[in-house]
């Protein structure tokens, strides 16, 4: 096969998106590279390499075959011009926010995001003299308010859709407003995946995923990945990445990449199932309420139409009562598993406000949306009658 064709189908990509098959062995599903060093031709080599005159590997800290193959994937799928893998998605979080500020500086968030990206909000980055402002991403004027009274702004993150309100933000409106005041814009596209989604075309200058979660689509591995132009990934090679560690491992690569060529036809799985349960949960006499960007009653379901594919393999709900009830929720269940992550084969379901989102106080997760008897439900692929079987046994001992 020869060179990557930007025109493929995005099932296409992501088979053959990393490239030819391997040069040396023609080896069809790329080799692990598992190794820490690489050994230098001579003496001469190595100085090059360091000096930046020659191609070639050096530490896998720095880069690895296995990791570029992944790399040059999920680029090709983002439609982006180049990739980075990381040890995981909140190290990529915190290399892109560390590339753009510095003690000083602060950056915009979307309130509604994943947990740990808030707690990086309000306990590391303050520790480096970066400050966040979370604010309501559904509502322009309150980013734009944001931004213009932020001190050292550089840069507008958020989430599409949000984790675990599932509340879908306008990509392209935030990225239009961000970029007037000369804000790099990150977006996290974990839920949506680039099957459903693609922030760049949208205008966003980076996007993130959490390669745990449907990039791997087995629960196997721990990783991440940002996507974005060559620049912004040679000053974050340099000013943070190299020296500060969070490099993918080659076997993490490998098992990102196997994942990758079932992607599309694992998400027609999650959306077709995820919009069985949510329409079964809506008319359910024990739910207050239901949030999947499919569904009408979605109060961004327009939007979600416009600038997603499909709706995604996630559901939220709430439960009649309150903090206890989704707790007991979680012991009622039988098929599916009750654990954080979401992004698997099988259905993983979890109680925010006691897990994920703990680290919030009451105050912020109510600001946020995450009610305290909010259910999330990442629906896997299993055949849907299991998993309504399985929602409404465990509904009928609440």
């Amino acid at each position: 096969m020869g060179k990557i064709n930007p025109n493929w189908g995005i099932a296409t990509k992501a088979i053959h998106g990393y490239g030819p098959s391997d040069p040396l062995t023609g080896a069809v599903s790329v080799p692990i590279f598992q190794t820490s060093t690489f050994e230098f031709k001579n003496a001469q080599h190595g100085a090059d390499l360091f000096a930046g005159e020659a191609e070639g590997y050096i530490y896998s800290r720095i880069s690895n075959p296995t990791v570029d193959a992944f790399e040059k994937e999920i680029a090709s799928l983002e439609g982006g011009e180049v990739g980075k893998g990381f040890a995981s998605g909140m190290a990529a979080t915190f290399n892109a926010v560390m590339t753009e500020c510095k003690a000083g500086d602060s950056y915009i968030s979307s309130e509604t995001m994943y947990g740990g990206t808030h707690a990086m909000n309000v306990h590391v980055m303050p520790r480096f003299g970066v400050t966040a402002h979370e604010v309501d991403a559904t509502d322009l004027n309150l980013v734009e308010d944001a931004i213009k009274k932020a001190k050292n702004c550089k840069m507008l993150i958020f989430e599409t859709p949000a984790n675990p309100t599932l509340s879908v933000l306008d990509i392209k409106a935030l990225t239009d407003l961000a970029h007037q005041y000369n804000l790099k814009v990150m977006v996290d596209n974990t839920f949506a995946t680039p099957i459903l989604q693609r922030p760049l075309e949208s205008g966003a200058d980076i996007v993130m995923h959490s390669a745990t979660k449907y990039i791997s689509g087995h629960g196997d591995v721990v990783a991440g990945c940002l996507v974005s132009d060559a620049e912004f990934r040679a000053r974050m090679m340099e000013d943070v990445f190299i020296d500060t560690g969070g490099c993918m491992a080659p076997f993490s690569a490998w098992l990102l990449l196997r994942g990758l060529k079932t992607i599309p036809v694992r998400m027609r799985a999650h959306c077709a199932n995820a919009s069985r349960v949510a329409k079964f949960l809506a008319f359910h006499p024990k739910i207050e309420s239901v949030s999947y960007p499919g569904l009408v009653s979605h109060p961004q379901h327009e939007l979600a139409k416009k600038q997603m594919s499909d709706f995604g393999g996630m559901v939220t709900f709430t439960i009649a009562g309150g903090f206890e009830e989704g707790k007991k929720m979680m012991d009622a269940v039988s098929l599916a598993k009750v654990a954080v992550s979401l992004g698997d084969c099988d259905t993983l379901i979890n109680h925010p406000a006691s897990t994920t989102h703990s680290t919030y106080s009451p105050e912020d997760r109510a600001a946020a949306g995450i009610a305290e008897n909010l259910i999330r439900i990442s629906v896997g692929i299993e055949d849907i009658a299991d998993i309504l079987d399985d929602l409404n046994q465990a509904l009928r001992q609440l």
